[in-house]
């Protein structure tokens, strides 16, 4: 008897009849003598509508109350479900964040989970209960509701899956499993039949959007395994996992793409210690991420331009920092603007033993006549900013470029072993 920890998105329990659909496919794993903890997201448009509802009451929501606010969307669903179990003659109990005994700590809107007590939802197990935990909530040390910000759903089931010793966490969602790409733009994408945490990881902070970034970090911290599937189709999924040998036969697994980034170029600075710490300090103190970071010669002897990716979101902020950062450098300095700005990367654990991976990238978008802005690299993933126009070209043709329609790890093939950089 398997202990299971199921998580359903937000499609999956939109209305009545989705979640029914969800219901009867909990009770015939249940009927398999399965335990199971059932992780849900509020249903889809909950938390977008509860958003609307604070900023309507005033621009900016107190951060406490925003979080009471959007943990009742999870609410809805744990209960509404609950209710379809009952109704179908099974056995079931819900739980907040709260009562599954998920602790965080106090960063409203973005907490992030602390320790699990697993007592509660034990307790629950062994009386042959179903245990439907809402997700993206817990609580602090003071008691007070947090979230875990958006896609915390995720997070919520594999650390729970983590603390409870559950032997597969699922993640049921609106899409099969984990693909080469994204399937809507590259017609060729294929389904991967297993994938390795750290791909998982990179593809996911490179904008994937199938599973949230620290739901991967937990699951391959405490070794979780973790089910991609679908909750509208009856059809493996995809298995998030350790890395295993065969997995590095391929050079690249994977190409993501990201068109919520705009780039910013501060000119003319002075070319000497201490200056990208000048500059760089107000954005940190701002609570701007920074991605991608490049610095050049500007042409002036003993000057030098920094650029680097924010998120569009915090693109006018800054810029605002930005120029005030740069007439302290005095009037040669600038701040140039770039939004329409898309980053497009190749993943995979093959580029550690694999050379030519960057001569194809970078020969197959000059084919097409991509300029790459920005180049960055890590052991296992290259990403190159281009003008979002060539997005969904640059994604079909390194797609085809690198042959990922094919399986070539079950063919036991490997690639661009022939070629050099």
């Amino acid at each position: 008897m398997a202990l299971v920890v199921q998580k359903y998105g937000g499609t999956s329990v939109a209305n009545a009849e989705r979640m029914n659909a969800v219901a009867r496919k909990v009770l015939e794993r249940r009927s398999r003598g399965d335990r199971l903890v059932v992780v849900l997201s509020a249903r889809a448009g909950d938390t977008d509508r509860l958003l609307t509802l604070g900023s309507e009451i005033c621009s900016v929501p107190d951060p406490r109350e925003m979080d009471v606010l959007l943990a009742t969307g999870e609410q809805t669903s744990i209960a509404l479900f609950c209710m379809a179990i009952k109704n179908m003659g099974g056995d079931a109990v819900s739980m907040t964040g709260y009562q599954a005994g998920i602790m965080t700590d106090g960063n409203y809107g973005q907490a992030r989970i602390s320790w699990i007590e697993t007592r509660p939802v034990m307790e629950k197990l062994h009386e042959g209960k179903i245990v439907v935990v809402a997700g993206f909530q817990g609580y602090d040390d003071e008691g007070n509701i947090t979230t875990l910000g958006r896609g915390g759903s995720d997070t919520t089931a594999v650390a729970l899956a983590a603390a409870l010793g559950a032997d597969v966490c699922e993640i049921y969602t609106d899409v099969e499993g984990v693909f080469t790409t994204d399937p809507n733009i590259c017609s060729k994408a294929r389904k991967l039949e297993k994938i390795s945490y750290e791909e998982m990881l990179e593809m996911a902070s490179m904008g994937a959007k199938v599973l949230h970034i620290r739901s991967v970090e937990f699951g391959m911290k405490y070794h979780v395994p973790i089910m991609v599937l679908s909750s509208f189709i009856d059809a493996p999924g995809t298995l998030v996992t350790q890395e295993e040998p065969e997995m590095e036969k391929v050079a690249v697994s994977g190409i993501t793409y990201n068109k919520n980034e705009c780039r910013v170029t501060i000119t003319n600075v002075p070319d000497q210690p201490g200056i990208a710490a000048k500059v760089f300090r107000p954005i940190s103190a701002a609570s701007i991420n920074v991605d991608l970071i490049v610095q050049g010669g500007s042409g002036v002897p003993g000057r030098a331009n920094i650029s680097f990716t924010v998120p569009k979101s915090s693109f006018e902020n800054t810029i605002r920092i930005l120029e005030e950062v740069a007439r302290e450098f005095g009037p040669d300095s600038g701040v140039i603007r770039d939004p329409g700005i898309a980053k497009i990367s190749i993943i995979g654990l093959g580029m550690r033993s694999h050379s030519g991976v960057a001569t194809r990238m970078f020969s197959t978008l000059a084919q097409e006549n991509i300029n790459i802005k920005m180049i960055a690299t890590s052991e296992i993933k290259i990403s190159c900013i281009i003008d979002e126009k060539y997005t969904e070209l640059a994604v079909r043709v390194l797609h085809d470029a690198f042959e990922l329609d094919k399986d070539s790890r079950s063919s036991g093939t490997i690639k661009i072993q022939e070629e050099k950089e």
